[in-house]
């Protein structure tokens, strides 16, 4: 039995899979099984995981055909992994080679119940990084969580399999933030999630997208909410004032209408503006940014607020 159990929900990952896949086989720590879930795909996902199965033992392909991606996690990780500790991994991420070893290492020698690490953002070529990750001293708290969740991605989440399964998965009626409140769930229990201080995670960007699903990023944060008050917190202007600068940061980040990044960046100002300006490397930048947006040639927005 493997130690370590990889869970990748795959819908319409036909391009990217194969690279997500590489990234897996070129791991320093090599005690793994992975299990694709292919989710409905209406491209050739499947045939693209069954090829990538037939040469490397350790993959397993199985299908919940269209069943959402929280559905799929929680397949492939209550139903069917047998490690230790589950590691999630998009199908159009990239692992760094020593990912597996750092979160696995961590996990045996220390306390925490859950760890991450560090992102770097690409556009099309992995090596070409622009943005990264920040992770946090210490323990991850809710408080913490209802500002900025600094997991940032399913990819970068490994937690310890009988933890994930006594918390009872992800809630499969959210679209967005189901992470968070997961992450909600798991903190407010008084499980342990830390961050490694070490870059884990290559996470593939795409144009547009916030903007069309902003209301419902929106409701999903506040079911999130609603966990957290659940165990005695609520979300203050501190928190929504930094929760607001990750979507204006997002929304720079991706390309969208820079008056989208502009109105967010104001509403968090409005919130509390000492949390969102500082730490002045975020904060300030975020908000200078967003200003400038508007009156930048996209090309030339592009160009700086992808990095």
């Amino acid at each position: 039995m493997s130690l370590i159990t990889i869970v990748i929900p795959a819908y319409n990952a036909a391009k990217t899979l194969p690279a997500t896949v590489q990234s897996l086989t070129r791991q320093t720590w090599v005690d793994w099984q992975a299990i694709i879930v292919e989710d409905g795909s209406q491209d050739d996902t499947f045939a693209v995981a069954q090829a990538l199965a037939e040469d490397e033992p350790r993959l397993t392909v199985v299908r919940n055909p269209g069943k959402g991606p929280s559905d799929a996690r929680n397949h492939g990780a209550i139903d069917l992994a047998r490690g230790a500790f589950i590691a999630f991994c998009d199908a159009d991420d990239i692992w760094l080679p020593g990912k597996l070893s750092s979160v696995v290492t961590s996990l045996l020698m220390g306390e925490a119940d859950a760890v991450f690490g560090r992102i770097g953002f690409f556009e099309s070529d992995p090596a070409q990084v622009g943005a990264r990750s920040t992770v946090p001293e210490g323990r991850v708290t809710v408080p913490m969580l209802m500002g900025e969740n600094p997991v940032c991605t399913m990819s970068n989440l490994t937690v310890r399999t009988d933890v994930f399964r006594k918390l009872g998965g992800f809630r499969a009626d959210m679209v967005h933030n189901e992470d968070l409140e997961w992450l909600i769930r798991l903190v407010g229990s008084s499980h342990e999630l830390c961050g490694l201080h070490e870059d884990h995670i290559r996470y593939r960007t795409s144009s547009g997208g916030l903007s069309s699903d902003l209301a419902a990023m929106l409701r999903g944060r506040e079911q999130a909410m609603e966990t957290a008050r659940r165990f005695g917190f609520s979300p203050d202007d501190r928190a929504e004032a930094i929760h607001l600068r990750y979507l204006a940061r997002r929304a720079l980040r991706v390309g969208c209408e820079p008056r989208l990044a502009l109105r967010l960046a104001l509403s968090g100002l409005r919130r509390d503006a000492r949390a969102f300006l500082f730490p002045l490397h975020r904060g300030a930048a975020t908000a200078l940014a967003a200003m400038l947006a508007p009156a930048l040639p996209a090309p030339l927005r592009h160009t700086l607020f992808s990095k």
